[in-house]
């Protein structure tokens, strides 16, 4: 049946020897407390005079040590404000709308503030706000009490005053201006009307200026081929919802890819509606978010991709331009090439190639097609770099002509490949300024490091797309001695006034039939959206130049962005470090991620070791130019193209960052001509690296209703018996549905309010962004590396990632079944190994499943947990003493025992171990001491402020009002939560959709979150 697959978690899963993954998957706690130490001390045991203690220490459950912890607490101190802000009323949270973009990230948002604070970030939903916060933006909110930030400006590394440096730049320009020298801004791309007009003034003041825009990870091919064809430097703003058929090569449009956001148009087409939904082909080398939803996956290198794309042109076009295209290929090229002519304006294609005529082809299959999903208007500005004036500043730098260097946004040192040459041309510049927010590497080899404020703390204005406008506000005063660069920009021009007064006037040529207060409040303005006049160019010659280019030689290195760490601005962000990477479930890293031939050819491998955590080979990566990354840990990748191996961008930072979070390696080194392909070669190296990551924990795999899935096909035609299977069990001597037979009383829950969330498997790209919006909402610590890899991470709320073969439990039980002889099992076997070759993927999110009849509150021998009449579980942290019975005794596995207290513990460095850093926390909250279980509470504390708010204005509560944190992170609708006993709510009708289904509906616990079966368009 097609919804009963076989899953698994990792490779070593599929090991039919592997005894210590069997003996993981049994134990909830892969690691005993060292009870023997303390118990076998007659001294220790004997000094106590409490009988209740002595018993504790004796039978406590084998967890004495921590039962005796959670009797502590920090105690703190308030004080009482004299004179109250008229604006702040204690208890009630502010929200101001903003909207955000840092040269890599951008997302209209609403940013919650409790007492002066901003503590959490929000999606801004007004009409005209479209794009949602990914994981980065919400785990922003931590950066702003960053305490290794830039608190004041320096100059030759000593603190100064900005008066100093004021006077400093405008002498330099100055000296510039008299000897005939360049003075440079170096920018990251801003999408700042009125920053992009200040320095349009400044080169109007300064003719001897020019502004050079850098982009860290590089979009220049796809701008230059825009460029050329439509006379303007952005990019296609798609609308993957208008779309039926999906052809990706290379792109991940789901992660990175052209800045992301594209998700929420994506989900709409993937949920099927009267029987249709959309389909996805990817074609790609590394094992993308965006292959992971794809219905139809081709793991092949970018030579090959090359080759398809200019294939799948010649059907769509009508050309006839010879192609290299392996034979293995082929067919499936070609059937996603007639597909797509065939859905016509339905259709739409996209590529990740960074190759201008690849990018030329993608604009002519999509003006053949007449593409609804691909249009000019609204273009995207949030990417406007140029390799080209970047390697011309260099040379430049280098040539001595480049006399004051001022830049913004840009860390040049660290992201460049060839940084040395960059700081060799630095060293000719007479003076150099980095506007920054840390002392950076770019800002310690600057000679002036001028402080900014956090987007949080700042002032300006924004335009992602051509004809909207955002305004980017203050949520909280300036917590240093910082400045904006265009405040500096603003004195240089000779102007007065603020940054504020200047986007204020220059607004108003800009909001029309609308007022400054509005967009202030809205934080979006959507104007008359310009379309880019129709173009063309030489595509027959750009088919024909792409169509010859060559495979590389050795190994194809394909660099990539981590849907955590991003290009690496925050990589002193715990949140994100913590992160585990959607597809390999690790944290605390980068890796090359190789295939599993390849794996065995360069005799790499990763194991599971007895305590869980995963161990893997280190290899050193060598270019065609001799650059090399030497020890870069190996994680086997399943769905890696052969031929292929990847690589992360963003890790490897020194500067300004503390120790614990000076992890992984700089990809950027081997980042030559801003080309994310590289040919390299491979060779094991030496030692074996410790990996923080939880694939292989709190694991359900094995248990066949965990995630159930079918085909559009079965969906149309079949039943929902036959695709949603029922379990079912014996009563009475005959067989009844279990959700049917019950070993407890069932209460009346139609009074008042009854929770629900519902999760779609169908929506879910496994972004993670609801896992930060619930670090941030509920103060879950930060635990790091060797702790997540003895099983102890604290997230509350998991995405699990599964693989599946296409073939079925019935369909490897009949073959294991057939199998005759040692060499035939040998071989039946390694073919069933496969799977890993290109598996199918599934995403999870998985929290506490708020059973109505919870495992967990019958085992409490002190009632610490126990049922809501509104359907959520509750945890009474002053009386739980840390049993941990009811981690043991819950089905799903979302349960953490706080081992250690993590507040104010310099054994836990990370945020919450410095007062600047425990700003961000959550007053609703309560911070968690040691020897407690803590897990997903369903965010009771939003849900009663939402009901006390409702109440006080005298009001029934409407559908959407209800939200957790998680539910109100994600922009794909895969999460909806509500009150079921409100029966024109969404998640009631979602409760009664026949594609609902509850996790180990067998087991009886009837949870109060639900999903919906995952549908495949193959």
């Amino acid at each position: 049946m097609s919804s009963n697959k076989k899953y698994w978690k990792s490779v070593e899963e599929l090991d039919k020897n592997s005894s210590i993954v069997e003996a993981l998957r049994n134990n909830e706690f892969v690691e005993e407390i060292p009870t023997d130490e303390f118990l076998g001390n007659n001294d220790a045991l004997s000094s106590s005079s409490t009988s209740r203690r002595d018993f504790l220490k004796y039978v406590g459950f084998s967890t004495a040590a921590a039962t005796l912890a959670a009797c502590e607490g920090p105690v703190n101190k308030s004080i009482p404000y004299v004179l109250q802000p008229e604006q702040i009323i204690p208890g009630v949270a502010d929200y101001y709308a903003t909207s955000v973009f840092d040269g890599f990230d951008f997302a209209n948002l609403l940013v919650k503030t409790r007492e002066g604070r901003p503590i959490k970030i929000d999606n801004n939903t007004i009409a005209g706000a479209k794009f949602s916060a990914n994981a980065r933006v919400h785990a922003s909110i931590l950066s702003l009490y960053d305490s290794m930030r830039l608190k004041e400006p320096k100059i030759e590394g000593k603190n100064s005053t900005w008066s100093t440096v004021d006077a400093k730049i405008k002498s330099s320009i100055a000296d510039a201006t008299a000897k005939g020298g360049q003075v440079v801004l170096l920018t990251n791309t801003l999408a700042s009307p009125s920053t992009e007009k200040l320095i349009a003034e400044f080169i109007g003041k300064n003719p001897n200026a020019k502004h050079v825009v850098y982009d860290a990870v590089s979009e220049s091919e796809a701008l230059d081929a825009f460029e050329t064809v439509y006379g303007e430097r952005a990019l296609v703003d798609y609308d993957f919802s208008k779309a039926s058929l999906i052809v990706s090569v290379g792109a991940d449009f789901l992660g990175d890819w052209q800045g992301g956001g594209f998700d929420s148009g994506y989900a709409k087409g993937r949920i099927p509606k009267a029987g249709k939904m959309s389909r996805h082909f990817q074609l790609e080398a590394n094992m993308t978010l965006s292959g992971a939803a794809a219905d139809k996956r081709l793991p092949m290198s970018t030579a090959n991709q090359k080759q398809a794309l200019v294939h799948i042109y010649n059907i769509v076009a009508g050309s006839s331009v010879a192609v290299s295209l392996e034979d293995k290929f082929k067919a499936e090229v070609t059937k996603a090439a007639q597909q797509l002519k065939a859905a016509g304006s339905k259709g739409v294609l996209v590529s990740g190639i960074q190759d201008k005529n690849a990018q030329l082809l993608v604009l002519a299959i999509n003006q053949v097609l007449a593409s609804e999903a691909f249009s000019t208007s609204g273009v995207r500005q949030i990417r406007k770099g140029s390799d080209a004036k970047v390697t011309q500043l260099i040379n430049d730098m280098k040539a001595g002509s480049v006399h004051t260097l001022i830049m913004s946004g840009v860390n040049p040192v660290y992201t460049l490949a060839d940084s040395a040459s960059f700081v060799e041309g630095l060293k000719k510049v007479k003076t150099s300024v980095a506007f920054s927010l840390k002392e950076d590497e770019t800002a310690l080899v600057s000679t002036i490091a001028a402080a900014v404020p956090h987007y949080l703390e700042s002032w300006n204005d924004v335009s992602i797309t051509k004809g909207t406008y955002g305004i980017t506000q203050p949520a909280i005063r300036p917590l240093f001695v910082t400045k904006q660069f265009q405040d500096v920009l603003l004195s240089l021009n000779g102007l007065t006034g603020t940054f504020y007064d200047y986007i204020k006037a220059n607004a108003s040529t800009i909001i029309t039939g609308s007022s400054w207060n509005k967009v202030l409040h809205d934080g979006v303005y959507v104007g008359v959206i310009p379309a880019v006049s129709a173009g063309s160019a030489d595509y027959s010659a750009a088919a024909n130049a792409l169509a010859k280019s060559k495979a590389s030689q050795g190994l194809e290195l394909v660099l990539y962005t981590k849907t955590g760490m991003g290009d690496g601005q925050q990589a002193n962000n715990p949140w994100l470090q913590e992160f585990p990477d959607p597809i390999t479930r690790v944290s605390w890293d980068n890796y090359v991620t190789v295939s599993n031939a390849d794996a065995k050819k360069y005799e790499l491998s990763n194991e599971i070791v007895a305590n869980g955590g995963l161990n893997g080979s280190y290899a050193t990566i060598t270019t065609a130019d001799g650059a090399k990354l030497e020890n870069v840990p190996v994680i086997v990748q399943p769905g890696q193209a052969v031929g292929t191996i990847g690589l992360a961008l963003g890790y490897g930072r020194k500067a300004a960052l503390k120790e614990e979070m000076m992890v992984g390696l700089n990809a950027y080194s081997l980042y030559k001509g801003f080309d994310n392909v590289q040919s390299v070669t491979l060779a094991k190296a030496g030692g074996e690296h410790e990996f923080a990551c939880v694939q292989g924990q709190k694991t359900l795999m094995g248990r066949g209703d965990i995630i159930k899935e079918t085909s559009l096909e079965i969906f149309n035609t079949k039943d929902a018996k036959e695709w949603n299977e029922q379990p079912m069990v014996s009563l009475d001597h005959k067989l009844v549905e279990a959700t049917k037979v019950d070993l407890w009383d069932s209460f009346d829950r139609s009074t008042g309010h009854h929770f629900n969330l519902s999760i779609d498997l169908n929506a879910c790209t496994g972004c993670g962004a609801c896992v930060i919006a619930c670090h941030a909402e509920n103060n879950v610590p930060v635990v790091g590396k060797s702790e997540v890899r003895r099983s102890r991470d604290m997230h509350w709320l998991r995405i699990d990632r599964y693989y599946s073969s296409e073939s079925t439990f019935e369909g490897d039980n009949e073959r294991k079944e057939n199998i005759a002889g040692l060499s035939s099992s040998l071989s039946t076997f390694n073919e069933m190994e496969k799977a890993g070759d290109n598996p199918q993927v599934s995403f999870q999110p998985v929290m506490c499943q708020h059973c109505n009849h919870a495992p967990c509150e019958t085992v409490c021998p002190v009632a610490a947990t126990s049922h809501s009449r509104q359907g959520q579980n509750h945890m009474a942290y002053n009386r739980c003493v840390g049993t941990r019975y009811c981690a043991n005794n819950c089905p799903y596995k979302v349960r953490r025992f706080n081992w250690f207290l993590y507040n104010k513990n310099s054994e836990f460095d990370y945020h919450m171990n410095d007062d600047l850093g425990r700003m961000v926390l959550n007053p609703d909250v309560n911070v968690r001491s040691r020897g407690v279980m803590e897990k997903c509470s369903m965010c009771i504390q939003m849900t009663q402020a939402t009901i006390l708010k409702a109440k006080r204005e005298g009001r029934a509560i409407v559908d959407g009002e209800f939200q957790t944190a998680c539910s109100n992170a994600c922009s794909t609708g895969a999460m909806i939560f509500g009150d079921v006993n409100d029966k024109e709510a969404e998640v009631t009708k979602l409760a009664a959709d026949e594609r609902m289904y509850h996790l180990l509906e067998h087991v009886g616990t009837k949870p109060n979150v639900i999903y919906h079966v995952k549908v495949r368009n193959t």
